[in-house]
């Protein structure tokens, strides 16, 4: 077998291959144009070879988190697509000028970001399930997979990871994808693609909503002295008006 037929043989559809590496390539981006936003990129003036491994982490730190969780090799380091994918995404990121490229991350992008969210969510339970573990252990691999990337990105960057300040269902888009495949594949039966593309579905309409209304997972009840000033956030529909421009400020 030839080396270029050995790659094709890893992108087939029918072992979700094909759409994980878009999802990976995806939030690659994601990660490079994240390092060149403004509150992330002041006082550390990234270089080129920092900004590709923080768009490898945010390309393949989640499932490579969540194959570790199962004592497996990671994927992304058994088939070479994934990185050489990553690393083009990230230097497109470099090429893209900085006020259209955070524009475009801050407004269209976003639709390909939902998309990537709760396909690792759904594949990450699907793989804890085939490990054996326990419900409550499958949902968890759930929300590592679509999160550890950005988590990675945040703790090198010196900031709050996304996780636990507030955002629009962030974390619980995960579970909530995780738990409608769970269901879905041990309860009802359902198959491993119909379950997925029904969990998927769920997640990323679910996802969407949330970023397009601005939704955001409650604030405990502290008081005011605590809390502080808490802004108003710019909603997805708000960001897609003619004339918006981002303000990192």
């Amino acid at each position: 077998m030839s080396y270029f037929a050995y790659l094709a043989s890893f992108i087939t559809v029918g072992s979700f291959v094909l759409i994980d590496l878009i999802a990976a390539t995806t939030n690659a981006l994601n990660g490079a144009l994240l390092a060149q936003r403004p509150d992330y990129y002041r006082d550390k003036q990234w270089t080129i070879v920092g900004i590709i491994l923080l768009a490898i982490f945010g390309g393949i730190g989640g499932g490579v988190s969540r194959d570790v969780l199962l004592n497996k090799i990671p994927g992304a380091f058994t088939n070479p697509w994934y990185l050489i994918l990553c690393i083009l995404a990230g230097i497109v990121g470099m090429l893209i000028s900085f006020k259209g490229g955070q524009k475009f991350r801050e407004t269209f992008y976003q639709f390909m970001t939902c998309f990537s969210l709760p396909w690792y969510a759904a594949i990450g339970v699907n793989a804890a399930l085939n490990a054996g573990l326990p419900d409550i252990a499958a949902v968890a691999i759930g929300v590592v997979g679509p999160t550890a990337g950005r988590f990675l990105i945040d703790l090198t960057a010196g900031k709050s990871a996304k996780q636990f300040v507030r955002g629009e269902w962030f974390v619980g888009t995960a579970v909530l994808t995780s738990i409608v495949y769970l269901i879905l594949f041990k309860y009802l039966g359902l198959t491993v693609w119909p379950a997925t593309l029904i969990a998927f579905v769920v997640g990323f309409f679910f996802r969407l909503a949330a970023i397009w209304y601005c939704w955001e997972e409650p604030l405990p009840r502290v008081p005011e002295i605590v809390k502080g000033e808490v802004k108003k956030r710019t909603t997805l529909k708000e960001k897609m008006q003619p004339g918006w421009e981002p303000d990192y400020d």
